[in-house]
């Protein structure tokens, strides 16, 4: 029942995409001094169709573009979960090489659930392993949460992975992140402009369009379970928006004054083409004052095994 099986069972005809109608990029608030930065989500790199030079091709392109850094919003390789540790390996060392080599821009990453060690009993991993689970990825990336600061914006970094006594995964930011979460807002100046990061959404509309396949799953992959008391922390402060990764749709949703804004995945449906009408690609933000815009781009890839993903 892996999300990337389960990915499979959804391909077929292409019809008219809900997801392109979803994805609005209007501006949001006030003005000032801007700067602009990329979002990219779920890369889910391997050496298979392709996915390597292709990621390779965006971060070129991200390179080449005036941005001023760079957030990986998680699901770095495809995939840590189910496989055995050689395989996680290589395909970890795959994306920081490529990393390392084609984008030129400071980055800031995120957990996503495909890069978390041998949860699925399938890997053959032990629990008791000292790299199981997020440890794969702190040892790579570093701390699973944390905050920065840009041009006067502070920026706050989520796990949003649960994982569960039964070797799998939810959505969910865990009790003593959100005391840190706390404490990181409140220590802030007041009427500091924040921005909040987290692979699994806080705010989706995915449960409306989302293949029927994914509904029969042993925990809730879609959404952060206890998102309403993350958003009890958010409203005291003035979060501009929320930016989610992890459903391979783009899509935004204007809710209490803050946009929550998902980016479509680098990976499309897996490297087979567009996801319910979102192609491979990767979000540009762009923060002046007080609004926030969005735009969605593609990077000129092209599928070697496109079986597009309809609605």
């Amino acid at each position: 029942m892996e999300r990337r099986n389960l990915l499979k069972l959804a391909l077929g005809a292409p019809l008219v995409p809900l997801a392109a109608r979803a994805a609005a990029t209007e501006p949001v608030r006030g003005g000032g001094d801007s700067f602009s930065f990329a979002f990219v989500g779920d890369c889910h790199i391997r050496p298979e169709l392709g996915a390597d030079r292709a990621c390779a091709q965006c971060f070129e392109q991200i390179s080449a573009s005036p941005v001023d850094f760079v957030i990986q919003g998680g699901d770095h390789v495809e995939d840590a979960l189910e496989t055995g540790r050689d395989r996680a390996t290589l395909l970890m060392d795959l994306y920081q090489r490529t990393e390392r080599a084609h984008l030129r821009k400071p980055i800031y990453h995120v957990i996503g659930n495909h890069d978390c060690l041998g949860v699925f009993p399938k890997s053959g991993i032990d629990p008791s392993a000292p790299d199981y689970g997020k440890q794969f990825y702190i040892d790579r990336f570093g701390p699973r949460y944390y905050a920065f600061d840009h041009k006067g914006v502070h920026f706050v970094v989520l796990d949003s992975i649960g994982l569960t006594a039964d070797r799998n995964y939810e959505g969910r930011v865990d009790a003593a992140q959100l005391a840190w979460l706390r404490a990181d807002l409140a220590a802030q100046p007041k009427g500091t402009r924040m921005v909040v990061v987290t692979h699994i959404p806080l705010v989706t509309a995915m449960r409306c369009y989302e293949p029927e396949s994914w509904l029969d799953t042993p925990h809730n992959w879609t959404f952060v379970v206890n998102g309403r008391e993350v958003l009890r922390v958010l409203r005291d402060y003035d979060v501009l928006a929320v930016l989610q990764a992890h459903s391979h749709v783009c899509e935004r949703i204007e809710l209490d004054g803050i946009s929550f804004i998902t980016t479509g995945a680098v990976a499309g449906a897996d490297w087979h083409g567009s996801f319910l009408g979102t192609p491979e690609g990767y979000t540009d933000i762009t923060i002046a004052g007080r609004k926030v815009e969005s735009r969605y781009r593609t990077y000129g890839f092209t599928s070697v095994d496109r079986q597009d993903v309809p609605i």
